[in-house]
Order: structure tokens, then sequence, then C-alpha cells
């Protein structure tokens, strides 16, 4: 017999379900290791697949990724469908994509476009190989209305001048396109993507830096840079119908405003004269007339030629963003030319500036006075000049006599050219009339016209005590005649104004008594009409100039003053303080044809 118990029921239960649990634990143990290893697995491969994806090339990346997607869909168990999407309908091309598209079938056919040129840019590598885009996304976030290019062309942050980009949505000015510039910075804080190259004319996007095409962007280049054909300046003159700007304003392309800076309506006033002057405009529309000239290494005469005709062709571009310019540019170079004496805070004489622009550009497009340039051939005459010597009242007879014979008091005869007349007003009343009132003289341009006869003497003084009489005549007639009126003289206080009013015809002003008569053979045109007129009203000091000039298209009659322009009648002209005038010659009808349409005055 042995000596165990035998085990009661509840025990043996006991133990079989303990054994049971600890299976159960034993399985749900190898599950859990099972189910770590295949998630470390997974975890392991995609790891090892987005290793693989940082080599591979972006199109194998974006392949792994979609596989992985599908992965995971299948280990989430979502049912995906697989019925095919319903076929969309064509979208029809825009304008703008149209002609794209056609620019694009030219290049390919011409072989100068890649069918690969519209890849994307994966690299700043080839980014900075200048890939063109033609689908630019940020076209439309370009604001013309605050696109203004007549200001000086620097950096807005270092006041570079070299590499200067034009943003296209704010209008600052910013220097560079790669990683470190202004240009790449201001993009990346603003958000601002389009910029403009002032120099090449081409557009980029930052920071994606690739060339942007499109023609929708002709009209900034064209703002920036106006070009003319020999056709378009054939026709400027026949142009009798206003053109409209991009702010929705009508203008007559060369009646438009010069912006006043601060005081150099002055300067404003001579450079709207002197575009209206023909043949010194179309020499100037021609950009190529003037770029090409050579001047010495580091001469600063070489920017106020390009400077100028860049003011003339923006103030003649039937293009315009707005009706008025800014002449910034131009006058930082005259400033720089006349070594600070002519500036555009401080109020000046226009005759003076005058004098200086004409002989400067004449100077900086090599002409001498035996080598003609633009400027001599339109304003350049001849006259004669007749001088002596005065005798002094109180000699006697014999002193006279002994005088006389002396080669120092023998009439002179000098021939010089000329590139204005200056006419001398007669002296304003120093006292009040009968009631009290000063009144303004008023004087008709023959008698003034009278210096230039060869037989009017005029005493003009000098250094020494003898003064030297003068009469003068014309040898030579010019296309186009400057003439001033003598309006300012200086006395030991201040600079004092003559208030004399001029009474002179807007048309048919003959200047045939004024030539000498051994020259009057070779003019077979005399007459002169009238097409600019600069007016000046208050004291030198602050007084202010504008500027009156006709339209050759319409026939019309405009008054410029800064940015201020309006209409004005002829009959009005000859009631304000003229001061500069430019005349042009009639060569369509000689003196006799015109006298015998209307009456001929002089």
């Amino acid at each position: 017999m042995t000596n165990e118990e035998p085990k009661s029921p509840e025990k043996v239960e006991r133990r079989r379900s303990t054994q049971e649990d600890s299976e159960k634990d034993k399985k749900r143990s190898r599950d859990d290791r099972k189910t770590e290893k295949r998630t470390h697995d997974r975890d392991r491969k995609r790891n090892r697949s987005r290793s693989r994806s940082r080599s591979r090339s972006p199109k194998r990346s974006r392949r792994d990724k979609k596989e992985e997607k599908q992965e995971q869909e299948e280990e989430d168990g979502e049912i995906r469908d697989t019925t095919p999407p319903a076929p969309e309908k064509p979208r029809q091309l825009t304008a703008r994509e149209l002609e794209r598209q056609r620019i694009i079938e030219e290049e390919l056919k011409s072989g100068k476009h890649d069918e690969h040129d519209d890849d994307p840019v994966w690299s700043m590598k080839k980014a900075q190989a200048e890939k063109k885009s033609r689908m630019c996304p940020y076209l439309d976030t370009i604001d013309r209305s605050v696109l203004d290019f007549d200001f000086e062309k620097q950096c807005s942050v270092s006041l570079s001048h070299q590499n200067v980009y034009a943003c296209m949505v704010c209008g600052k000015y910013f220097q560079g396109r790669g990683t470190n510039t202004h240009a790449y910075t201001h993009a990346l804080e603003t958000d601002h993507h389009v910029f403009l190259n002032l120099q090449t004319l081409k557009f980029y996007c930052l920071p994606d830096n690739y060339e942007v095409i499109d023609p929708s962007l002709e009209d900034i280049k064209y703002v920036l840079k106006p070009t003319y054909t020999k056709e378009m300046i054939a026709s400027i003159d026949k142009q009798s119908k206003m053109v409209r700007a991009y702010d929705d304003s009508t203008y007559f392309p060369g009646v438009v405003g010069l912006n006043n800076i601060k005081a150099n309506d002055y300067c404003n006033a001579i450079l709207q004269a002197l575009s209206a002057v023909r043949p010194l405009r179309n020499w100037f529309l021609k950009e190529s007339n003037y770029t090409s000239i050579k001047r010495p290494p580091g001469d600063k005469l070489t920017l106020l030629p390009q400077r100028f005709g860049e003011l003339i062709r923006k103030l003649w571009n039937p293009r315009a963003l707005r009706t008025h310019v800014s002449p910034h540019e131009m006058l930082q170079a005259v400033v720089v030319c006349s070594n600070k004496k002519f500036q555009f805070i401080k109020q000046n004489d226009a005759a003076d500036f005058m004098l200086f622009l004409l002989t400067t550009l004449h100077s900086a497009l090599n002409g001498t006075d035996k080598k003609p340039s633009i400027i001599s051939k339109t304003f350049r005459g001849r006259m004669r000049q007749y001088s002596r010597r005065v005798i002094p009242a109180e000699d006697t007879d014999e002193e006279k006599y002994m005088k006389l014979r002396m080669p120092e008091y023998q009439e002179k005869v000098i021939e010089s050219p000329f590139l204005y007349l200056t006419l001398d007003l007669p002296s304003a009343p120093l006292y009040r009339d009968v009631q009290l009132q000063n009144i303004i003289p008023q004087v008709p341009l023959s008698t003034l016209l009278e210096k230039f006869d060869g037989k009017t003497e005029k005493e003009y003084p000098t250094y020494n005590d003898n003064n030297i009489m003068k009469r003068f005549e014309l040898l030579q007639l010019p296309d186009f005649l400057i003439i001033t009126y003598k309006r300012f003289q200086k006395n030991q206080w201040f600079v004092e104004k003559n208030p004399t009013i001029v009474n002179f015809p807007i048309a048919n002003v003959d200047f045939y008594d004024c030539l000498a008569k051994d020259a009057r053979a070779n003019h077979k045109y005399t007459t002169y009409d009238l097409v600019a007129n600069v007016v000046h009203e208050g004291t030198f000091k602050d007084g202010n100039y504008r500027i009156q000039i006709v339209h050759e298209g319409s026939g019309k009659w405009f008054e410029l003053e800064d940015l201020h322009v309006k209409d004005l009648l002829p009959q009005m002209i000859v009631l304000a303080e003229s001061y500069i005038q430019i005349w042009r010659l009639n060569k369509e009808q000689t003196r006799d044809e015109r006298a015998e349409g209307e009456p001929m005055q002089n």
C-alpha cells in the first residue's frame, strides 16, 4: 500500500487550469515577439527605402513613395477604388497659352528650343544654369501700377549700380539673384517672386531662380527701354489722336508732364522745349546714334547724351504706364557734368542751363567748330559783327581826329557762329503814372529784331573807360532759331527782372531784313513759325517756369507746368512774359508765297 493520499477532483481541476493558462501566456508571448519582429522589419525596410530615395532621382523617390502608400493601405485594410476615372472634356486654351504654344512650336522647328526645356528644376545647380520656364505661376502677382523705371537704377539696400533687379510686385530695386543677395532675401521675406534685370531686360522667378518668358511681359520691357523704328519716327508728327496709358488716362506722346523734384522747373522747361525740336528728337529716338560714340575712359560727359536720349524716348513713348515722366537720372547727369552748378534743389536761370546743355551735348557727341553734330546742324547759324571804340565826348576835335586814325578806333568786322540770339528789352518805367499804377510796357518783336538789321548800333559797356559800339547782321539762318529775351540784369544788390511784354505772331515771322545783303540770295526760305515758348513768372529767386508747345499732329497748343498739362488758346501765348522761344524755319513756302496767302508780319 502506498502512503500517497488520493487527489481530490478540485485540486486536479485547478492544476489543469494553471497549465492551460501558462500555455496561453507562452503562446501570447510568441505572438507578441512575432508582431514586434514584423514591425521592426517593416520600419527597417521603410528607413532603407527612405535612405535609398535620397540617393535616387526624384522620379524614383516618387515611385517608392507610391509603393509605400500602397503597402500602407494594404496593411491598414483600406479598400481602393479600382474603377477608371471618367474622361474629362478638354479645356479650351486661353489666348496667352495659345501664343506660348505657338512660340514653342516655332522654336522647336528652328532648333532653338529643346523638348526637355519644360522639365522642372530639381537642384540649385541646374537652376543656376538659368533653365527657362514658360509656366510661371506668379505672373498674376505683377502690379504695373507701382512700376517706375525713371529713378536711378541702384539697389535700395546696398546702393550698388551693378546687377540690379526690379521687383515686379512692389517696384523696389535690389541687387543680384543668388542665394546670398538682397533680391533673393526680399523674395523669401515678402513672398514676391518675379524680378526684372534692368540691364539685360530678362525676367526671373526667385527663389527658384529660373528665367520667365511670356509675351504678356513685353509692355514692361518697352516702358523700361522704348525702341523706335524708322517707320514709327516718320509717323510721329502725323499722330492726331490721343493714346491711352495703363492708368486709363489719355495723352499725346511728347506732351507729358515732368516731375518737379524740388526746384528743377527751369530744367523741365528746357528739356520739354528741346524735345519738341523735330530733328533733335528724331536723332535721339534712335539709340544707336549715340551709344557707339567713343569718349576717353572715365569721361563723365559720356553719361549726358545717354540720359538725354533716354528721357526723349520716354517722353515720346506711345505705350506708357502713366502720363508723366521723372527726369531724375537726367538731372543726376546734369549735376555731375556741370560740377554741381545746375542742381535740382536750387533755382537757376533757364537760359544759362540751355546754353550749358547745348554746348555740353555738342562736346559729348565729339562735335567741334569744324566737326558738326546734331546740335550744331539744328541750331547753329552765322552772324557778322561790326564793332568800334567810342571816342570820349570830352575830347577836343584834334584829339578825336587823331584817335580816328588809330587802329583800335577803327571799325572791326568779325564773323562768328551762334546758337541763339539775345534780344534787348526796353527799360521798364521807374515811376507810376497819373493813376498811381505801374504800366507794364509792351514792345513788338519787329522792333527788337532791328538789332540785327546791320544798321542799328548799340553801345555796350566794358571794363575800360571806353565803351564799344556794335551792330549785327545775319549771314546764315538755322533750321531752328532760338531767341532769348534779356529779362534779368544783375546789379550790386540783387537780380532785377524786366517785365516788358513782347507782342509777336506765332507764325510767319520774316527774318529777311536781318540778313546781310550778300547773304540774301542764298536763302530761299526766311520765315519762321513758333514751336516752343518758355515763360517766367515772379522774381528771379522765387519765380517759376512753364512752357507752351504745339503738337504737330493735331495743331493744338498745350501749356505744361511740371506735371500739369492743359490746353491753350493761341491768342493767350502773347500775354505771358516770354523768356525763351524756339522757331522753326518753314521750308514748305517761300516768303512771297506766304505773303500771298496771309499778310506779311515782321
